[in-house]
C-alpha cells in the first residue's frame, strides 16, 4: 500500500526557532514514519528578497543542519534543496501560462509584500503562488502542512492543479489538502514581545541554534506588567504568552507553581523568567550541539543533499514527462 505523499518547504532566511519546531518540525519527525515525505529548502523562493550568494548558501546549510538535528531522517524522508530539482522550474513555466494576472495580484501575500516593500515588487513575488504550486504538485502531493499565512497559497495550488486537469481532460494532479496534525501536535508558540506568534523576522524569537547567554538575555527582557492586584484574575496576553512558553518547555509542577503564585497575586516575574530561561536552555542545548556537529561535517550534508535531490528528481521527472505528453511539447523525433 502506497503511503500518502506530503510536501513541505521552508525558506532559508534565518535560523529555526521554537515556533518552527513545535509548530511544524516536531510533527514532521512523526510524519516521516507514516507518510512519503518531501521536505525541501526553498532557496529559489528566497530570491525574491535578493540575498547575497554567501547569505543564501549559509542559510541553506543552516536549515539543512537544523532539520537533521531535529530528527528528520534522510533514510525515511526526502530532504532536498529546491534548486537541485530543475524540473520544478520547468513545471513552474508551464503553470505560469495558465495563471492570470488578476488572480495573482489579488493574493494577500502579494499585496502585503508589495505594500511593505514598494521598491521590490518583482515578478517572482507576483508568481510566488505558481512556484509554490509547482513545488507541491510535481510530487503529486495529497497533503501540505501549512500555517494560516500560507492557506491562500495552498488554495491557489489547488486551483492551478484543477485547472490543468480540466484543460487537458485528465486527472494527473491530486488536489492537495491542508494537513491537520492529530492530537493538537501543532502548537502556536508566542513571541517574547507580548503579542503575536514567534517569527523569524519579528525579533521576538528564540532560536534552536542560539547561545544560552543570548537566550537568558532575551527571556529576561520579555514583556510583562506590574503584576496582578486581584486574586484569580485573568492573565493579560503578554503574561499568558510567558505561561504558554513555560507549558511547552517546563515540567507541569513548575508551571503549576507559578500559576498558583499568579492567582494569589504573589507572582515574581523575575523568578519566573529565570526558570523559563533555564528550561529553554535545557531543551535547546541537545539540538544546538547536534547542529554544531552536523555543520562541521560538510561531507555528510553534501551526501544528504545529493541523495535527496536524486530521489526528488526521480519523482519530478516522472510527473514532468506526463505533463509534456499532455501539453504536446514532448519531442516526437
Amino acid at each position: 500500500m502506497k503511503r500518502p505523499i506530503v510536501v513541505s518547504g521552508i525558506r532559508p532566511t534565518g535560523y529555526l526557532h521554537l515556533g518552527n519546531y513545535f509548530g511544524a518540525v516536531r510533527s514532521f519527525v512523526k510524519m516521516q514514519e507514516s507518510y512519503n515525505c518531501y521536505f525541501f529548502i526553498a532557496d529559489l523562493h528566497s530570491l525574491t528578497t535578493h540575498p547575497t550568494p554567501d547569505n543564501l548558501q549559509a542559510g541553506v546549510k543552516q536549515v539543512l543542519s537544523e532539520y537533521l538535528a531535529c530528527g528528520i531522517d534522510p533514510e525515511k524522508a526526502t530532504i532536498f534543496i529546491q534548486s537541485d530539482v530543475p524540473e520544478v522550474t520547468e513545471l513552474y513555466t508551464f503553470l505560469n501560462m495558465n495563471a492570470y494576472l488578476g488572480e495573482l495580484e489579488r493574493t494577500t501575500s502579494f499585496k502585503e509584500k508589495a505594500r511593505q516593500n514598494p521598491e521590490n515588487v518583482n515578478a517572482g513575488l507576483l508568481t510566488y503562488p505558481v512556484l509554490m504550486a509547482a513545488d507541491i504538485i510535481i510530487h503529486k502531493a495529497q497533503f501540505v502542512p501549512v500555517g494560516k499565512d500560507q492557506e491562500q497559497n495552498l488554495e491557489m495550488a489547488r486551483k492551478f492543479a484543477g485547472r490543468f486537469n480540466r484543460m487537458y481532460n485528465c486527472e494527473l494532479f491530486p488536489l492537495p489538502q491542508p494537513f491537520t496534525f492529530d492530537g493538537g501536535d501543532m502548537i502556536k508558540v508566542p513571541g517574547l514581545d507580548g503579542s503575536g506568534k514567534m517569527g523569524k523576522s519579528e525579533g521576538n524569537g528564540i532560536f534552536l541554534y542560539e547561545d544560552p547567554k543570548e537566550i537568558r538575555k532575551k527571556v529576561m527582557r520579555a514583556v510583562t506588567d506590574a503584576g496582578p492586584t486581584i486574586m484569580n484574575s485573568p492573565k493579560p496576553e503578554p503574561i499568558e504568552n510567558l505561561f504558554t512558553l513555560m507549558k511547552i518547555v517546563s515540567d507541569p509542577d513548575i508551571v503549576q507553581k507559578f500559576d498558583e503564585a499568579y492567582a494569589r497575586c504573589e507572582i515574581r516575574y523575575g523568578d519566573m523568567k529565570k526558570q523559563l530561561a533555564e528550561d529553554i536552555v535545557n531543551f535547546t542545548a541537545p539540538i544546538r550541539e547536534r547542529i554544531l556537529d552536523i555543520l562541521k561535517d560538510e561531507e555528510y550534508m553534501a551526501r544528504v543533499a545529493k541523495t535527496g535531490a536524486e530521489k526528488a528528481r526521480e519523482s519530478a521527472q516522472a510527473t514532468l514527462k506526463e505533463v509534456k505528453q499532455l501539453i504536446g511539447v514532448k519531442r516526437l523525433f
